[in-house]
């Protein structure tokens, strides 16, 4: 391999690359080099330099890259920018923890960073990943390598079968790709990429192929001032008329109102606690909406579906008004689309057509859901156009089932630690490991993260969050793995947060690079491995539909403090197996000033008090005959 000096048509390249990097970096950003004159409006570049030109014009700035051959090229361009301060480029070790934290870094902190593989496996694993993006509405740019356009023959790592732009087809499958066979189709796929990232209601991935043979290519006179900017879709709403007079009607003439927040009402707890107060309605959360009530406030319902909870699927299968506010019909928000039994009409507050219109009977109010909240509630006046006691006794009935829920989760919560089979000894329950470290994030102002199994499914129920943004719990794909890996976002954040990522035993193991990016990345948290040496969300499944579990666990011990002290720079420490001994060990974790973990072996077994339980429908294995049957029979 060549490793001599530096031909003179690429030393003058990057020497080009380095000035034009530097201007933008002086001026703080392409349009102020351009404004400046600092930095020439016509440039002959590469594609490589023009996806990074038209990239910044967009605002993206970082960068979470495994570079590889199929990505040498875009990887020089990136050196040169980061080196004038221009961009910000983080190197990982897998690709799937490296999607979810540019997913994390782009929904927590809503800076919008742009993930870089080589061809194959890499783009595949990052794919793969990307669903947890995709299924929460989260823009992404993900650029992948790929095959190279002459057809010269088979590249190393290409699918093996004679088509052309597969992987571009298969990213398509996901959300929306872009192919760049030619360096002039820049334009095109930086307009299409920045709507789907920046997409006002619903936004997305966008995957961008970049064949080995087009990065490097020639792209004389790239005209910067024509490159598109970031997207600014103002609000937009319902214009009025008929559609706001009949969902006012609605909410007048009907006395149990449930409304069903989804993920897409975080961003106006306001405007949306606002209107329950107004029409009496009862509250009942999707899992990723957690907080959009304040936790105590009278009308939380708490999460309703499939899990759910005893006060939240109470509202749902009473009212008689559903309310939807940015909630898509999942699972665990509406129980496989049987868990609104009594309603009688739907008014439905969405921006994607899909959503909006998925019940029937629904007054359908599109557009943004601040927009449209502002409008209802003009049009319902301060005191809603009804006397107030017509819906005491729903809220009644209601406050009933949350006291209800409240004794219930403090007698879970109280329950001493349990004999466990695969302990063999008494080890703390997950409901008062979850609530221990819960309560001491919310002491210290930590953000936290679950993705998948048991430890999700019972933590929506338990963490009781007085705004949103305070956990982020991935619901939409349940991606094993999601939240050790979304502490990496806090070492590339502007503004980091310290953050806890609560995960089960398998979960961890899934992505484990985080003990290693995370010291690379200067992250402060914490991982808190809740142990009980099985998939019990699945085991419990299982035994509940077939009184067997099979193969969901396994014999192998795992020291988890050994295990990740070996990572320089990691904090271990053994979580005891009382509340007394996790709570001296999260604040032994907390002092470290680095990436610290916390090992608790949790108990796993038939006594009914080691989990939260589940108070919904829900369309799997031998339970789907009778959910398909029942939603068949309604009618909304």
């Amino acid at each position: 391999m060549d490793t001599g000096p530096l031909s003179d048509p690429v030393r003058a390249r990057a020497e080009a690359m380095a000035s034009r990097a530097a201007a933008i970096a002086s001026a703080g950003g392409l349009a102020e080099a351009l404004d400046a004159g600092t930095l020439p409006a016509t440039v002959d570049t590469t594609l490589s330099e023009g996806l990074v030109l038209g990239l910044l014009r967009q605002g993206v700035r970082k960068y979470l890259a495994i570079f590889g051959h199929g990505s040498t090229d875009l990887g020089e361009v990136l050196r040169v920018y980061e080196e004038a301060g221009a961009i910000r480029c983080y190197n990982f070790r897998n690709e799937v923890e490296m999607a979810h934290a540019a997913t994390v870094l782009r929904w927590q902190y809503g800076e919008t960073p742009a993930v870089v593989t080589s061809i194959g496996p890499g783009g595949l694993q990052a794919m793969a990943g990307s669903l947890a993006a995709a299924s929460n509405g989260v823009g992404v740019w993900h650029i992948y390598g790929d095959e190279t356009t002459h057809g010269e023959g088979y590249n190393m790592q290409q699918v093996p079968k004679r088509e052309q732009e597969l992987f571009g087809r298969i990213t398509a499958l996901m959300g929306e790709s872009y192919v760049l066979h030619t360096p002039e189709a820049l334009r095109d796929a930086l307009r299409r990429g920045g709507l789907r990232v920046n997409h006002p209601y619903f936004a997305g991935p966008f995957y961008l192929m970049l064949p080995l043979n087009t990065q490097p290519a020639r792209l004389p006179a790239l005209n910067l001032r024509a490159l598109p900017e970031r997207p600014a879709i103002p609000p937009v709403a319902v214009a009025g008329g008929a559609e706001l007079d009949e969902a006012v009607e609605l909410m007048r003439r009907h006395g149990r109102i449930v409304i069903k927040a989804g993920g897409g009402a975080r961003g106006f707890a306001d405007k949306l606690r606002a209107l329950a107060e107004t029409v009496g309605a009862a509250v009942a959360l999707s899992p990723g909406a957690l907080g959009v009530l304040p936790d105590d406030h009278p009308q939380n319902m708490h999460v309703g579906g499939s899990k759910g909870s005893i006060s939240g699927n109470f509202a749902m299968a009473g009212g008689d008004l559903l309310i939807v506010v940015g909630s898509r019909a999942v699972c665990q928000a509406d129980c496989s689309g049987i868990g609104f039994e009594n309603a009688r009409a739907v008014i439905n507050i969405n921006g994607d057509l899909g959503d909006l219109t998925h019940y029937n009977r629904t007054v359908a109010l599109p557009g943004d859901i601040g927009a449209t909240l502002e409008k209802l509630l003009a049009a319902l006046g301060r005191d809603g156009g009804f006397d107030a006691r017509d819906r005491k006794a729903w809220l009644d009935a209601c406050a009933a089932k949350k006291g209800e829920w409240r004794a219930f989760k403090a007698g879970r919560y109280g329950c001493r630690p349990l004999e466990d089979a695969a302990w063999g000894r008494p080890v703390l329950t997950q409901p008062a490991a979850i609530k221990a470290v819960a309560d001491f994030a919310k002491e210290k102002g930590a953000v936290k993260y679950f993705d998948a199994g048991d430890v999700q499914a019972n933590g929506f129920q338990i963490v009781e969050d007085d705004a949103p943004g305070q956990t982020f719990t991935e619901t939409g794909a349940s991606y094993m793995g999601f939240s050790p890996s979304a502490l990496a976002a806090s070492g590339m954040a502007d503004d980091p947060r310290y953050g806890i990522a609560f995960c089960g035993d398998g979960s961890f193991m899934m992505n484990p690079q985080i003990l290693i990016d995370a010291v690379e990345h200067g992250v402060r948290g914490m991982v808190v491995i809740f142990d009980n040496r099985r998939m019990a969300a699945i085991t419990g499944l299982q035994l509940a539909q077939y009184r067997h579990g099979f193969r969901t666990n396994d014999s192998v011990k795992v020291d988890y403090v050994r295990l990740t002290s070996a990572v320089d720079g990691v904090r271990a420490v053994w979580g005891g197996e009382d509340a007394a001994a996790l709570c001296a060990a999260l604040e032994d974790a907390y002092a470290h000033d680095g990436l610290s973990v916390v090992h608790v072996p949790v108990y796993c077994g038939g006594d009914e008090r080691g989990g939260m339980g589940a108070y919904g429908s829900w369309n799997v294995g031998n339970w789907c005959d009778d959910v398909q049957a029942r939603w068949h029979a309604q009618d909304i």
